[in-house]
């Protein structure tokens, strides 16, 4: 599992391991070689010592001749027995601990007798000692030092991708005239990023002005014949149609009413931050609502639904009309579809709406994916193309807006529509 540690933070802790390793490796080296040492020139003096005392003081009867911190036991010797501390080493060099004190034991066997020679080493002690701690403190001081200076690269080496990530984020680099990043970078791996962050967003701006600019001149060229739709309908409307002809002219009329507000809506997701300003927040969610009500109201009736408008709570907000309408407009249209009986509700609310239905409501695993554009429920009805939805997603995201879906295991769907930004 990749780790989420920051990069910098993963650099630093690199760095400071592997400082630990050597130093520790140097550290426990250099412990090892002053045991050796210790032991090898040690176990040479003390032997040289008591082959002194066993060949010329004792042959020649005289006392050992040794210093004050250094004493002579012997297996044969009454006046130099064994203290009993002493008594089960082996042959060779020995270290003894006892309490506070340690010694050096040199036990050397002569015609099965045991000959001891055992040196005090609180002074020898002191200076290994000293020298463990001279090492322990250059250990830690290396591991500090090492975060520090680790600190200190592990920034250095991130910074021109901090500086890359806050350009990327703290520029529209989606506009026309951002100018590129990679000359602002040297030619090694962060001016490579710099640079195939510049083509992918050159191909991404290609991308999108073509969708915009398609988006715009279909929207702008279907306004012709849509008027020339609607025109056509007014006129026939005043001549005499039988019932039928008349419900038929009034399919086309609603049709082209719809077409009309879809070309509408595509026209301003179309425009970009520039234009914006030119759509207005005029309309309220009660005028929309009620709009809705009357026309889709009707619609429902004809098909055998109780349609029902309840307000549950107040709104004083203006909206966008051309967003707001589709919106409520495709979510109302959804629940006619899949509604075969029983009821559909549009319920006001303080901030935003609901449409309720009693369809056969939308599978679990559908619930995810029901925003996608080109996907359509199980029970899909009609000879739409999965897009409503995706459409009424996208104009939330423009508006900052949040749209939910439940719909319990029982059937029926409930889309809430909040204007209120989420924390």
């Amino acid at each position: 599992m990749p780790s989420k540690q920051p990069f910098a933070r993963r650099i630093l802790i690199a760095f400071v391991l592997m400082t630990i390793l050597v130093s520790g490796v140097f550290s426990l080296s250099i412990v090892a070689v002053v045991d050796l040492i210790e032991e090898n020139l040690v176990s040479e003096e003390m032997q040289r010592e008591i082959n002194t005392v066993l060949h010329e003081d004792l042959r020649q009867g005289r006392t050992p001749r040794l210093d004050a911190a250094t004493r002579f036991f012997a297996s044969n010797l009454p006046e130099y027995a064994i203290p009993p501390q002493f008594s089960g080493l082996g042959e060779g060099f020995n270290e003894v601990v006892d309490g506070d004190q340690a010694f050096y034991v040199y036990v050397q066997k002569v015609n099965n007798q045991r000959y001891l020679l055992v040196q005090e080493q609180h002074e020898f002690e002191a200076r290994e000692q000293a020298l463990f701690n001279v090492v322990l403190a250059g250990f830690l001081l290396t591991v500090i030092g090492a975060w520090a200076l680790g600190l200190v690269m592990a920034r250095k080496v991130m910074a021109p991708v901090s500086r890359l990530a806050q350009q990327v984020r703290h520029r529209d680099q989606l506009h026309a005239l951002a100018p590129p990043l990679a000359p602002d970078y040297p030619d090694d791996e962060i001016g490579q990023l710099a640079a195939a962050f510049d083509s992918t967003l050159g191909q991404v701006r290609q991308s999108l002005e073509r969708e915009r600019l398609f988006t715009s001149d279909v929207s702008h060229e279907l306004r012709t014949p849509l008027m020339v739709i609607a025109s056509s309908c007014e006129l026939l409307a005043e001549a005499a149609l039988s019932p039928r002809e008349r419900e038929q002219l009034e399919r086309i009329g609603r049709a082209s009413e719809e077409m009309r507000e879809l070309v509408q809506t595509f026209l301003q997701l179309a425009r970009d931050k520039v234009n914006e300003g030119a759509f207005v927040a005029n309309s309220s969610l009660a005028e929309v609502a009620a709009e809705q009500a009357d026309r889709w109201g009707r619609l429902c009736k004809d098909k055998g639904l109780e349609f029902q408008c309840v307000v549950e709570g107040s709104d004083s907000g203006l909206y966008n009309l051309t967003f707001l309408r589709t919106v409520m407009a495709n979510l109302l249209r959804n629940a006619l579809h899949y509604t075969e009986q029983g009821t559909v509700r549009l319920v006001l609310e303080t901030g935003g709406f609901r449409v309720e239905d009693s369809g056969p409501g939308i599978a679990p695993e559908q619930q995810e994916r029901i925003f996608q554009p080109f996907v359509r429920g199980t029970q899909a009805r009609g000879e739409g193309l999965g897009l409503g939805l995706s459409l009424v997603k996208r104009i939330c995201a423009k508006q900052g807006w949040t749209i939910a879906l439940h719909s319990p295991a029982g059937g029926g769907s409930c889309f809430r529509m909040s204007f209120i930004k989420p924390v």
